[in-house]
């Protein structure tokens, strides 16, 4: 019997856990499936809702700069990346050599994840409600970042504005670029539903 209560009671926790994350992935999902939609079907026209813009997916990559060749670095930064995005990255290699850089072919030169779906939003809520506003002299995002195909680019200088990783444990603070991949054919459309997820724009 206590075996039984013991495996019972494990199983009940994992399932509360499920429910949680899964709940924290509705919230989004939901946001934009019940407010975001019909706001932008109305703004931008459109007869279906299917036709209005939605994120694809979310892209980070993080460079290993001077530190090429360090596997301790490279460690440490598919660590840091792993904590911060929820998934493993892979790792990034050099199509070519450089000379001038120390660079040669098949070297790592970085790590980056893809996220979508449930992860995807989640690092969203994170980046836009617990990252940004730690971000020092913070005056809001570019609206020049975009690549003229509805898609977003941002950067960071510091990994740890998230509150994942533990500072006192960082060895070398690092940035990180951050590509958020829409369905809109322009970049105003972009903008907007970018911006109907609360993403911080400067407004001149």
């Amino acid at each position: 019997m206590v075996r039984k209560r013991d495996f019972l009671n494990q199983v009940a926790i994992q399932l509360l856990e499920t429910v949680k994350r899964v709940k924290k992935v509705v919230r989004l999902q939901e946001q934009y499936r019940k407010k975001i939609v019909p706001t932008l079907q109305k703004e931008l026209n459109k007869k279906n809702p299917m036709a209005v813009p939605r994120i694809e997916k979310i892209t980070i990559n993080m460079g290993l700069g001077s530190a090429l060749g360090d596997k301790k670095v490279l460690q440490n930064a598919i660590e840091e990346m792993s904590l911060i995005a929820g998934q493993k990255p892979v790792t990034c290699m050099a199509r070519k050599s450089v000379a001038s850089f120390k660079l040669r072919e098949g070297s790592t030169i970085g790590c980056k994840v893809t996220l979508r779906k449930g992860k995807m939003y989640e690092f969203l809520d994170r980046l836009v409600n617990i990252a940004i506003p730690r971000i020092r002299d913070f005056r809001g995002l570019s609206v020049k970042s975009f690549d003229g195909r509805g898609n977003y680019n941002m950067g960071l200088a510091e990994q740890i504005v998230f509150p994942e990783i533990d500072f006192e444990k960082v060895t070398r603070v690092r940035g990180m670029d951050i590509a958020i991949t829409t369905t809109a054919q322009n970049d105003d459309d972009a903008k907007k539903l970018l911006a109907m997820f609360n993403l911080p724009f400067k407004t001149n």
